[in-house]
């Protein structure tokens, strides 16, 4: 699997996708007017990016190396090229982009943004707030960064603008990634995502960080896939929790609203998180959340 994701016209984002499955994603796009791919890498890195587009008769390939005075394009006219320069860059190949007349993109000049001008209250608050979002591992550049802007709004006072809040996103980003690299082997978070995806093969909607409550979370799970069986799922504020250390509640259920098929959807997921190596404690009782207890939360980001 290639380590990016990639953004379609239809706004779906595929997450590290196959060699094939970017050369089909080229063909598609190459079928449908107005189509366009986005790469990013895995995990995202701010300003870093490559995509692709028709453009008067031709296919227009650009990349951004880290910053917008970094930002190259050319113009190719057989999809095949488009295609391999795509994968010569979603493989980081030496050379990757060889034998094309690569020219800069000049967006203007960049100014730098104001320094902050908070209380130290206010600014360690914000740092606490974006440092929890990354640490929950499932926000991206964009989404944090909008959070970091709207953080602090009172009324008419906006005291970060967007400029202030990307670049301290992008720093402690950057920071978190460096972190992650240090990481060996499995983390608890991507061993709740592979029993989450065996339950889903049978039948069983799961959902990570749903909603941001159980109330919502009941209320929306059903119309994720119509056809399942039964359901689970852990909200926002189960994703805090386990942030600081505490157990995750799983919230789980049939369609029928019957106790006797919740209890059997319950010990499904009981046995599918034990099957992949995480502590369980639930007694039984279909009234009650299943915890996953012990968990060290380490969940890498992806962007």
């Amino acid at each position: 699997m290639l380590e990016i994701a990639v953004r379609d016209k239809s706004g779906r984002v595929g997450v590290r996708v196959s060699e094939d499955e970017l050369l089909d994603l080229v063909q598609d796009m190459g079928a449908w007017q107005g189509s366009f791919l986005v790469l990013q890498r895995v995990p995202d890195l701010p300003d870093t990016y490559a995509q692709a587009c028709p453009e008067n008769g031709a296919w227009t390939v650009e990349h951004r190396d880290g910053s917008p005075t970094r930002h190259y394009g050319t113009q190719v006219h057989e999809l095949e090229r488009v295609a391999e320069l795509l994968l010569g860059w979603a493989r980081e190949d030496a050379g990757w982009d060889a034998g094309a007349e690569w020219g800069r993109i000049d967006f203007g000049p960049e100014p730098e943004p104001a320094p902050l001008e908070l209380s130290e209250e206010d600014e360690e608050s914000l740092v606490d707030e974006v440092r929890r979002l990354l640490a929950g591992g499932y926000t991206t550049l964009a989404r944090a960064a909008e959070a970091a802007e709207e953080y602090l709004v009172d009324g008419d006072t906006r005291p970060v603008t967007g400029a202030q809040a990307k670049q301290l996103v992008d720093r402690m980003w950057l920071e978190r990634v460096a972190e992650q690299r240090t990481w060996v082997g499995e983390t608890d978070p991507e061993r709740v995502a592979r029993a989450f995806a065996a339950l889903e093969t049978t039948g069983i909607t799961a959902r990570e960080n749903f909603t941001c409550c159980r109330s919502c979370g009941n209320g929306e799970i059903g119309a994720e896939n119509p056809e399942a069986r039964g359901f689970v799922y852990f909200h926002s504020q189960g994703t805090e929790h386990a942030v600081l250390g505490h157990s995750l509640s799983l919230y789980y259920g049939g369609f029928d609203d019957s106790e006797q098929t919740t209890t059997a959807v319950g010990r499904e997921v009981v046995a599918a998180l034990e099957e992949h190596g995480l502590t369980v404690r639930w007694d039984g009782d279909p009234a009650r959340a299943i915890d996953v207890v012990e968990l060290d939360w380490r969940r890498r980001l992806v962007g």
